[in-house]
């Protein structure tokens, strides 16, 4: 899953950053409200994590022109403004959820995870179709009778598939899902996981379309 990450405090987004990497995130990083749009326009995401007080322009801008261009993007705010007043102002303008700072990476983890679920329309921890589930928090996965631990790379692939069922993805649509922008990306890396998912799971968890790409089926 492809994270955003807006935050001006090069402490703050060193340690989330590489939290949310840890935990199997792509994750592009920007620090000013300028970039931030920018990437907004250019890039796709799942998730965005927003910062309020940035410089150049301010994130309570960035996500109203967010929604005024149509965007659904979640957004969680995580930010020192802590009144009453300034979470019904980020709230109000569209956030998905907002937290404070300070902050355990762990609550701001299980946040995102909410977030995300309830963009899907499901109040489950677990993503599912049925017949292949994902534990977002252990990085386990079900397929029939087997169940494994999968890398950090390995649970990306399946839950950039499994976020979309019955929609094919192609290569470069699953690099950018799995590899933030300063992550060095082998020619046939998606080639490599898919094999390793199949190893672990078993060679029909994944459907390959000929000339097209990869998808797991539709909710069962």
């Amino acid at each position: 899953m492809r994270i955003l990450l807006i935050e001006d405090d090069l402490m703050i987004g060193e340690a989330v950053s590489q939290a949310l990497k840890d935990a199997a995130y792509a994750v592009d990083w920007v620090q000013d409200g300028i970039s931030a749009s920018d990437s907004l326009e250019t890039g796709e995401y799942e998730l965005v994590v927003l910062d309020l007080g940035l410089p150049k322009q301010d994130g309570l801008l960035v996500l109203q022109r967010m929604r005024a261009d149509g965007s659904a993007t979640p957004v969680l705010i995580v930010t020192a403004r802590d009144a009453v007043e300034d979470r019904i102002r980020g709230l109000d303008f569209g956030a998905d959820d907002y937290l404070v700072k300070p902050f355990a990476v762990g609550e701001l983890l299980a946040r995102m995870r909410a977030v995300v679920r309830r963009k899907a329309g499901s109040g489950s921890p677990l993503l599912s179709n049925g017949l292949l589930t994902l534990d977002p928090t252990t990085k386990e996965a079900t397929y029939g009778e087997r169940r494994c631990r999968l890398s950090a790379r390995e649970f990306s692939l399946l839950q950039a598939l499994l976020l979309r069922p019955g929609t094919i993805l192609s290569r470069d649509e699953l690099e950018t899902r799995i590899y933030g922008w300063n992550e060095e990306v082998e020619s046939n890396a998606v080639e490599f996981l898919i094999h390793a998912v199949r190893k672990k799971l078993g060679s029909d968890v994944i459907r390959n379309v000929r000339g097209i790409g990869w998808m797991v089926d539709r909710n069962q």
